[in-house]
């Protein structure tokens, strides 16, 4: 299956309109997948990799915004523009509560629906760069023994090599072996590379 192609994933059961929009997507140069319903796109999914969903509301058995609450369930992180005939207020607010990144009521211009998916497909690349990113310095966190690691939460918290000696009870020298195998193992090329990789971990200032 493909893992990098920006593939846009159409759910309606109105095949007409589900046509219409996977031409429109592909003439655009943008890869589409259409299914005829919310259980047939569920069912796929484990061997699919979407990179943006477009859904209807109305839909037999399970709708746009089950799904959406669906894919939040199955920790599914895929941008999801919704579209309906039936536009209100509390709709629109309900659908970007459940996780919605847009909203375009029927009929809407091509442009429109274009625009937003660029906009989703850019927001999903962004995503998995992070996650690709965090995968990496989480590996290379789990290769630093406890001491390393202590020496580390010293580090990005912004303490002396004496500080977090003296918090350690342990003598600078030995915090300064401890730093260089750290930085070795997680190939920072400066503290401020270390210090970059923290925030990607989440542990900055941690103790």
């Amino acid at each position: 299956m493909p893992s990098e192609k920006d593939i846009v994933h159409v759910v309606d059961d109105d095949e007409g309109l589900r046509e219409s929009l996977a031409f429109l997507l592909r003439a655009s140069g943008i890869e589409a997948e259409t299914f005829a319903s919310a259980i047939a796109f569920l069912d796929a999914l484990p061997n699919a990799q979407p990179r943006c969903v477009i859904t209807d509301v109305r839909m037999p058995e399970i709708g746009g915004m089950d799904l959406l609450r669906r894919l939040r369930e199955l920790q599914v992180k895929v941008p999801v523009i919704v579209i309906t005939g039936h536009a209100d207020v509390p709709l629109a607010v309900e659908a970007m509560k459940a996780g919605a990144m847009d909203f375009l009521e029927k009929p809407f211009d091509d442009e429109a629906l274009l625009a937003s998916v660029r906009a989703a497909l850019k927001w999903r690349n962004g995503e998995a760069k992070r996650d690709a990113e965090r995968a990496v310095v989480d590996a290379r966190l789990a290769s630093l023994s406890n001491r390393e690691r202590d020496v580390l939460n010293g580090l990005v918290a912004g303490r002396a090599n004496k500080q977090i000696a003296y918090d350690l009870g342990i003598s600078p020298r030995t915090v300064e072996i401890y730093r260089a195998n750290l930085m070795d193992k997680m190939q920072a090329g400066s503290l401020s590379d270390l210090v970059r990789m923290a925030l990607i971990a989440g542990i900055l200032g941690s103790e």
